[in-house]
């Protein structure tokens, strides 16, 4: 096979622990016979710098171009003036519109060598395997009107949280879809008992159950779903939700695994290139010391294999390798260890044979 791989690096420790997961991609790609080739492009604060905006059209067009689409992180305390007109952000938010991936996928297993990484007790974590399903293009984030303004004397901030029964429906039968794969159950976390937006939510979730006898649906709302998050995490099997909340409880998650370091994520649409990025941000505070936890962005690239390439062979490949390293003790700081970013890539690296 070949195909054309869109790099976007960005900001902080994203040129660090995406230059892994090409790496990766590259040996995959000879040892299994595929031609893969990349391209990188400027995101986020670095081409705020270049060119004055956080995603050029000529990035944008790219990324359309290319078969797939791997990023590193945005922002950093340069660009992060509460009053600037133009944020790194903004690159991203424009990025997942622009390429119309609407579902952004975050898988969450904890690995059992590294129980003891995370502050929840183990026995808590055993057979912990969630699909994070999250809305990615409407929402808060996306939502007209929003500005601020002062009214009488007092700054006043406006942001619009809108879905359509179209966006809702989507993506509530992609988790379905899913669900049938896993273990048949779909938990959808609105906020229904407050917000208009949630009760629409709801009723467009429970319609769709109704098409997929085989799947159990709970509803749940977001303030139980973060609280059972880290006290039953075992009882998830596919979590659906909107926009800011999946934000919200997948960073919370991501202490089931130990790390923020440690989850990727996938986000699709239908047709065209998707986009892979590890859900940690730029960490500002380690970038350029070269100890960077790179395993969200090689599981991403994983993903990325998956999804996007059809070759799950080769992302078995990544995954198992990733596994093999963990259960053989290598750890980057995040996780208490002490390899470098490449050396712990080295690691993984070094798995592949067995896999191959």
């Amino acid at each position: 096979m070949k195909a054309h791989i869109a790099v976007l690096p960005g900001d902080g420790i994203g040129p660090e622990v995406l230059e892994q997961a090409v790496r990766v991609l590259q040996i995959v790609g000879t040892l299994c016979g595929h031609e893969f080739t990349f391209s990188e492009h400027p995101i986020g604060g670095c081409s705020i710098d270049a060119h004055g905006i956080a995603l050029t059209d000529e990035t944008l067009a790219a990324c359309r171009k290319s078969d797939a689409v791997l990023l590193g992180a945005v922002g950093g305390p340069q660009w992060d003036n509460p009053d600037a007109a133009v944020r790194p952000e903004q690159g991203l938010l424009a990025l997942r519109k622009g390429l119309n991936v609407y579902a952004n996928l975050r898988p969450v297993k904890p690995h059992p060598a590294l129980f003891d990484a995370s502050p929840l007790k183990p026995q808590l974590l055993d057979n912990v395997d969630i699909m994070v399903i999250r809305e990615l293009t409407g929402g808060l984030y996306f939502g007209q009107p929003k500005f601020r303004k002062v009214v009488d004397g007092q700054r006043q901030a406006v942001d619009t949280l809108v879905y359509t029964e179209t966006e809702v429906r989507r993506i509530v039968e992609l988790a379905f879809h899913l669900a049938q794969q896993r273990r048949k159950k779909v938990t959808s976390v609105d906020k229904a008992n407050v917000l208009e937006s949630s009760r629409l939510w709801r009723q467009v979730a429970s319609e769709v159950a109704a098409h997929y006898p085989d799947v159990t649906l709970d509803h749940m709302l977001v303030d139980t779903a973060s609280m059972r998050l880290v006290t039953l995490p075992a009882q998830f099997d596919v979590l659906v939700t909107e926009n800011m909340f999946g934000d919200i409880l997948t960073d919370e998650a991501s202490i089931l695994a130990g790390s923020m370091g440690m989850l990727p994520s996938a986000s699709l649409g239908d047709g065209g290139p998707g986009l892979y990025e590890p859900i940690h941000g730029s960490a500002p505070d380690i970038a350029g010391k070269g100890i960077a936890n790179p395993i969200g962005s090689i599981a991403s690239a994983a993903m990325l294999l998956r999804y996007s390439l059809k070759l799950e062979r080769e992302a078995a490949v990544i995954d198992g390798a990733v596994d093999s390293a963990i259960t053989r003790g290598c750890r980057t700081k995040d996780l208490g260890g002490s390899l470098s970013t490449r050396r712990m890539t080295d690691e993984i690296i070094e798995s592949f044979q067995s896999y191959t």
